[in-house]
């Protein structure tokens, strides 16, 4: 119990800390950062410092990201409890889990099977049913369930995929780490379709400089 206690007050802190402090102001997301418990996403030998400020190594030489990133990504979607949101890099499955806390449905994608399969039996035992897995490549993105509300892409493509945009609903929102060794974090709002040019608007911010890992696979 004093285990249970002192990660509820770590969370609590993290969350005041690092993304209150740093500008996030929406209660939804506040909320679920102080309810989704990170050091059960993280390896044995970091759960003492599962709620610090910054990214932690999992499996296969991936991480898990910085809980302000997590916030941060899931903030700029501004989902609603009837979205259905797209999830490419499904990693150890903590920010899985925080799409499925506050979305309908998460369709995610991880391309190293071994954390697919982590992250399958991890979300299942904290029994998240609105959650769809599949290992493949997120290039392509999902097609049987598009179009989504929201695209988040937690590992950095050198170019926006279009198979992610093409997926993307009208009024949609996609939120995604582009680069090489220099990054920028992309909140990219899909306009409606013009009836003249059959092209819908894309209207791209660069939200801040970030770091993530590289996205594999290849693109045909």
């Amino acid at each position: 119990m004093l285990f249970a206690r002192n990660h509820s007050t770590l969370r609590q802190k993290m969350v005041q800390n690092q993304i209150e402090a740093r500008g996030i102001r929406n209660p939804r997301v506040l909320a679920v950062m102080r309810k989704v418990e990170r050091h059960l996403f993280v390896k044995p030998q970091y759960l003492n410092v599962a709620y610090k400020d910054g990214a932690l190594p999992i499996d296969c030489d991936q991480t898990i990201s910085q809980p302000y990133i997590v916030a941060l990504m899931t903030d700029l979607l501004e989902l609603t409890p009837t979205s259905k949101v797209l999830e490419i890099g499904t990693g150890c499955g903590y920010q899985t889990a925080v799409l499925a806390e506050l979305a309908s449905e998460v369709y995610s994608i991880e391309i190293i099977p071994l954390l697919a399969k982590n992250a399958k039996v991890r979300l299942e035992a904290l029994n998240y049913q609105n959650v769809h897995l599949k290992k493949g490549n997120g290039h392509y993105g999902w097609q049987e369930y598009a179009p989504y509300d929201a695209v988040l892409v937690a590992a950095a493509p050198k170019a926006v995929p279009k198979q992610l945009i093409d997926q993307l609903a009208a009024g949609g929102r996609m939120v995604i780490p582009v680069g090489g060794s220099e990054q920028n974090l992309l909140l990219i709002r899909k306009g409606f379709q013009s009836t003249e040019t059959a092209i819908p608007a894309l209207e791209t911010t660069e939200v801040i400089p970030v770091r993530f890992v590289p996205m594999t696979g290849r693109t045909k």
